[in-house]
């Protein structure tokens, strides 16, 4: 059967399709091997982001982020619940789009930022939950006050000793004595991070 001009692209196309999306369907796994991202990496906050949302009634609610922030991660091959991730915000450096909100954060209504600087999170623990993903346990510390928290970490990709997760989480702010405006606002913070980092 001869196929005419006009159709042999069009299979040209369907065939360039179905290959592109066998490639996007392959798993990060298959490319990203353990062993390859085994190693320390400092977070490179110029292609990293922590941003943060918290609901409200009724719909809308606050969206923002850190513009300062530093970190690490290590990863252990050997046994992956010795890896560590560890990361410092600088809440002074929060924004929003909104400067009268963005001073309102800062203040000690909620950040607090004059006398708590920073906040912490120290992991205490790393769990493989699949091929590229993990449940990172830490401590959290904000206010001077402590707290256990938990955020799932999806790897992203590694290239040319550069990693990339991201990261995401819930908190509850009431523990560090930062709930004014509950319940209109709610008490859970959403974060989702996206964090890079360097090997070395």
């Amino acid at each position: 059967m001869r196929v005419s001009r006009r159709i042999k692209p069009m299979y040209a196309r369907i065939f360039g399709f179905a290959a592109l999306a066998a490639c996007l369907a392959m798993p990060v796994s298959a490319a990203v091997a353990l062993s390859d991202a085994a190693g320390s990496y400092t977070i490179s906050p110029a292609s990293s982001s922590i941003r943060f949302s918290i609901g409200k009634v009724g719909g809308g609610g606050l969206d923002g982020a850190f513009a300062r922030f530093k970190g690490s991660i290590r990863i252990d091959n050997s046994d992956v619940g010795r890896s560590e991730v560890n990361f410092t915000i600088f809440p002074e450096s929060v924004g929003t789009g909104q400067s009268r909100i963005d001073a309102f954060l800062r203040s000690d209504a909620v950040f607090d930022a004059a006398n708590s600087p920073e906040i912490q999170f120290r992991s205490t623990s790393v769990k493989r939950t699949g091929d590229t993903s993990a449940l990172v346990t830490g401590r959290l510390t904000a206010r001077g006050k402590t707290f256990p928290e938990k955020f799932t970490a999806e790897l992203g990709g590694l290239k040319a000793g550069t990693i990339k997760f991201r990261v995401t989480g819930k908190v509850l702010r009431s523990r560090y004595g930062m709930d004014v405006g509950t319940p209109i606002y709610s008490n859970v913070v959403d974060f989702d991070m996206t964090l890079t980092g360097r090997r070395g």
